[in-house]
């Protein structure tokens, strides 16, 4: 029997994957998508991606989005309290899994698992363990694009803010830097691929430094 699961969404290509990993599990019901959002920015946190992009990889994904507010600044008390609404209303509806798409880091897995220990709900990790430079280079291949949407200064230049994700640029990538930026070196938004029916349009509007955050400003067109 499949089970019920759903996708928590980021806007990136680490959630873009792990998606297409479970959009190809005969055992998985794909019952939607759910991602929090700056509530004053209505910005996806952290990559500064606009809400009505978000609802635009819904559409072409074909599945439902949750958009789960959080205020500005949030403290983890405030973000715990939203998310845990959020899993118990998951639960009434059936959800049996929730999936992310963490790479490697264990203490954030581990938090995961933690929060969910007593929902009822699994979580799982379709991508975990990948080695991130072989990963990396299998999205490109495969037809995913995504926009450096985020960059931390202190970890990688500023001027990879709004680049597109490209072999030349995993080539151009500092020693040291995950090429999936999983220690939080950037962070991105993916406009195509074999998990969406067709691309999003998009331009990349102006750079903007923001709580030591450099954000790359990606505009539907």
């Amino acid at each position: 029997m499949k089970r019920k699961t759903l996708m928590s969404w980021s806007s990136g290509k680490d959630s873009a994957w792990a998606l297409y990993q479970l959009q190809k599990d005969s055992n998985i019901e794909l019952a939607g998508l759910f991602c929090t959002v700056n509530k004053e920015f209505d910005r996806v946190a952290m990559h500064g991606v606009r809400v009505e992009l978000l609802q635009k990889q819904a559409d072409s994904i074909g599945l439902p989005l949750e958009v789960i507010e959080i205020p500005y600044p949030c403290s983890n008390e405030q973000y715990e309290k939203a998310m845990g609404l959020f899993i118990e209303i998951a639960k009434d509806n059936g959800v049996e899994q929730i999936a992310f798409g963490d790479l490697f880091l264990e203490d954030i897995r581990g938090y995961r698992v933690e929060k969910l220990q007593s929902s009822g709900i699994e979580p799982i990790f379709p991508i975990w363990g990948i080695p991130t430079e072989l990963l990396s280079r299998k999205m490109v291949d495969s037809g995913l694009r995504t926009i450096i949407t985020c960059v931390d200064p202190r970890k990688l230049s500023k001027n990879f803010a709004g680049k597109e994700y490209t072999h030349d640029l995993l080539n151009q990538l500092p020693d040291g830097v995950d090429p999936c930026g999983e220690n939080g070196e950037f962070h991105s938004f993916v406009f195509d691929g074999p998990m969406f029916n067709s691309p999003i349009n998009i331009a990349v509007g102006e750079i903007v430094k923001r709580d030591e955050f450099v954000y790359a400003d990606v505009m539907p067109v």
